[in-house]
């Protein structure tokens, strides 16, 4: 989103690429509109003969033969276009399809650190309405440009056959045609892609005030999001006029130009007639023929204009297309071990900043040990987690599972061996049983329930249809606590070798913690973990306890070994405050 390509017409060449599939239909779409084409371009030839011959000779019969063929080539003409215009949709929305899942699967493997830097209405943007834009070109767009650019050059052939000066007439009022054109395109692309940005940032902005209407109404605040709504809106309508003005121009001009070119057509094709140097078969031929050309001269302007929004609406496709991802896969499909640990000097700083946030970090994790990591918010606990099932990698040092770096293993299977529960739950809008098997949608029926019982989420089976209850976007129908206890329902359901708990108790009463504490502990056994802990009362799970300040690791040892040290008494007190 930062650096944009200066090259969108090589972006959207790049978008086409995606029709070579589709080679058998693109051929039959281009027959078809050619002779489509062909067809309507014939009836005023018929109609020049219609004029010269039955009609200037009371030729009865030839006119009902010449009305028939013209009848004909109407009803082929309809036929063409409906063959083409059918052809035309299944190659657009094709080629949309095919670039959307792309570019989602794209964005399920650029990591967290991308994600952090990009807006969500960004991304949504260009996901429906850039590719949207891009198959309305397609649909429409790119098969016009071509078929009324063949249609002109023809029309000024066969023009140039009835009367060669009023054909060079028409040809020559191309010229201005195309030095507007040329210099009003710079100005609306900039403006297009203007609008389409703004879009994107108002996409967002509804979005967070959609995900966040609880903590707006709680706080009385909705007069002032309206108003910046309705401030951010009114800016994208401004800009949204703006275009619709360079538009404008367009159309105005290329209205113009045919209009006056008709004009003199018309008066200097009479006094032709008048001299005896065209027939009026000929004149009406030529003027009908002129007047085809009405069609791709009036839609030259939209053509254009949607063709610089489709280029750069393809531009800002392929700006997420273009990012790579700096959490490579690894090659190792397979490991097993009992989910040793080893953290050997492992710092991490992040993209673009220059203070790290871990340096020298040397840890030893034993296979079934559960590790407490204690520190005030900042020591970079959350960040040490993250680091593990590498939805980031380290800047410095490295992590060993099982004697391997984990970066020298593929994603899918660290992350099938890594299970991780966030103190911040994400759920989806889908079923609870979809939300817990998210990770292990093969678990059986008796797994499931297992889950549940071990994250005190019995609750789930008082909801309307039990397990099959769909629980709405982000699970905002549930508490901070019921959303947690199925999030760690999830973690723990994949039996994993690894289990990293971003302290996944905070929104837990009392009660229930100590409930959900009492099965982790025998879930725990034989499980290799890394517990975030902010509760005093949750260290008990821990056989180890490892204290962080600063980014940096001061001391590892038993809750007992580490009370003799004064700073992490002083945390431990500071928890259990908030916690009261």
């Amino acid at each position: 989103m930062d650096g944009r390509s200066k090259h969108p017409m090589r972006s959207l060449l790049r978008i086409l690429g995606y029709l070579r599939p589709y080679r058998g239909p693109m051929a039959l779409m281009t027959a078809a509109a050619v002779l489509a084409t062909a067809a309507s371009l014939f009836v005023p030839i018929v109609t020049e003969h219609v004029v010269d011959g039955p009609v200037t000779h009371h030729d009865r019969g030839g006119l009902v033969s010449l009305g028939l063929l013209a009848l004909a080539l109407g009803v082929a003409e309809a036929a063409l276009v409906f063959v083409r215009r059918w052809t035309q949709a299944y190659l657009a929305l094709g080629m949309e399809t095919a670039v959307r899942d792309d570019l989602y699967q794209h964005l399920q493997r650029l990591p967290v650190s991308f994600h952090d830097k990009w807006q969500s209405g960004q991304l949504l943007s260009r996901a429906t309405s850039d590719l949207s834009q891009i198959r309305r070109f397609l649909s429409f767009g790119l098969v016009f440009l071509f078929v009324n650019i063949a249609t002109f050059i023809t029309v000024v052939v066969l023009l140039v056959r009835i009367n060669a000066g009023l054909g060079l007439l028409v040809a020559l009022a191309a010229v201005p045609l195309f030095l507007i054109s040329r210099s009003l395109s710079r100005s609306y692309m900039a403006v297009a892609r203007k609008v389409q940005d703004q879009q994107g940032d108002l996409a967002t902005y509804i979005e967070e005030s959609a995900v966040g209407v609880r903590t707006i109404r709680s706080f009385g605040r909705a007069g002032y999001v309206g108003t910046a709504f309705r401030s951010q809106a009114a800016f994208l309508h401004d800009t949204a006029v703006e275009k619709a003005g360079v538009v404008s121009r367009f159309w105005s001009t290329f209205d113009l130009i045919p209009s006056l070119t008709l004009s003199l057509v018309l008066l200097l094709g009479a006094r032709s007639v008048d001299a005896g140097h065209m027939t009026l078969g000929q004149l009406v031929a030529f003027v009908t023929l002129m007047l085809t050309l009405s069609w791709p001269i009036d839609s030259l302007g939209f053509i254009l204009a949607n063709g610089q929004e489709a280029m750069t609406a393809a531009d800002r496709i392929y700006e997420v297309l273009d990012s790579r991802s700096d959490v490579l896969d690894g090659a190792l499909g397979t490991s097993e071990g009992p989910g040793a640990l080893s953290l050997q000097g492992v710092g991490f700083t992040y993209p673009g900043a220059t203070v790290p946030v871990l340096h020298g970090i040397d840890l030893e994790v034993r296979p079934g040990e559960t590790m407490a990591l204690v520190g005030v918010t900042g020591s970079g606990k959350t960040t040490l987690t993250a680091l593990v099932p590498r939805l980031y990698d380290v800047t410095a040092g490295r992590i060993l599972l099982d004697g391997v770096d984990v970066r020298d293993l593929r994603l899918s299977t660290l992350r099938t061996r890594v299970a991780t529960a966030f103190e911040e739950p994400t759920l989806f809008s889908a079923s609870v049983r979809e939300n817990i098997t998210l990770g292990r949608p093969d678990a059986s029926e008796e797994d499931v329930l297992e889950a549940i019982e071990v994250a005190q989420a019995s609750f789930v089976h008082d909801l309307p249809w039990g397990l099959d209850t769909r629980i709405g976007e982000q699970g905002l129908s549930l508490s901070g606590g019921q959303r947690q206890r199925l999030a760690l329902a999830r973690a723990v359901l994949g039996r994993p070798d690894v289990l990293v708990l971003d302290d996944p108790l905070s929104a837990l009463d009392v009660q229930t913690e100590a409930l959900v504490e009492e099965a982790l502990h025998r879930v725990l056994q034989g499980t290799t973990a890394l517990l975030v802990v902010h509760r005093p009362s949750t260290i008990a799970l821990a056989d180890r306890v490892a204290f962080l300040q600063d980014g940096t690791l001061v001391a590892v040892g038993s809750h007992a070994e580490l009370l003799q040290i004064p700073a992490y008494r002083a945390v431990l007190s500071a928890d259990a405050e908030v916690s009261a």
